[in-house]
């Protein structure tokens, strides 16, 4: 089951207590296909609150098993838009961090060489759009760090617009960001077909001018 999150659902129960995307999707399920009794729905990856886009979900064990295998192994193609109001340094790059992350701050904080505990972090980008006054940035990401896009934009000095805690001047007044999961491609658990996945961003003025 593939969904294109909203920014603010939370993928997976967390101490906050909100219901989770997976809760709404397995009711969803339940209701869909009148299934009586407790819904099998496994949680494959995840995407940060204020982030929005694809979000696959496993309906059988078998499918979780052979999804987390793929996922674990980088046998996917995770590519995301963001919107930043500094140009990047160049139009187009490789960039790679070790990031090491602050569980107090819940926050992860991008080195060029390796510190304790820290973990090798890679992504390929390329500025997409200029707009009025931001960037369109399209991500292919090779590692999946905790919040590694917001940190190693915010290290070549271009924070993702509405991200206060990586450096933003103001947040959005939804609490988003403007990140987004735009296209996944992996194969499918039973079919091994190639699947690909693409996700429309948010309505909103900014987003809209993306497209």
């Amino acid at each position: 089951m593939i969904v294109n999150k909203r920014p603010g659902d939370i993928v997976q129960g967390d101490k906050t207590g909100d219901t989770p995307l997976s809760e709404i999707a397995k009711e969803y399920i339940a209701e869909k296909y009148n299934k009586p009794g407790a819904v099998f729905l496994g949680v494959v990856h995840r995407l940060d609150r204020p982030t929005s886009g694809v979000v696959v979900f496993a309906r059988t064990s078998k499918a979780l098993s052979r999804l987390n295998k793929l996922f674990s192994e980088r046998k996917t193609k995770k590519t995301y838009w963001a919107v930043v109001k500094n140009e990047p340094p160049k139009s187009q790059d490789r960039l790679e961090h070790f990031l090491k992350r602050n569980p107090k701050q819940n926050k992860s904080y991008a080195h060029l060489k390796p510190v304790t505990d820290s973990k090798q972090a890679a992504l390929s980008y390329s500025v997409k759009k200029k707009l009025k006054r931001f960037y369109l940035i399209e991500i292919e990401l090779e590692t999946g760090r905790h919040h590694q896009i917001r940190s190693q934009l915010s290290f070549i000095g271009s924070p993702i617009k509405g991200d206060l805690k990586y450096g933003f001047d103001r947040s959005n007044k939804d609490g988003s960001i403007h990140l987004h999961a735009r296209q996944l491609t992996f194969e499918h658990p039973v079919k091994k077909e190639n699947i690909t996945i693409v996700a429309p961003p948010p309505r909103e003025v900014i987003w809209d001018a993306c497209i």
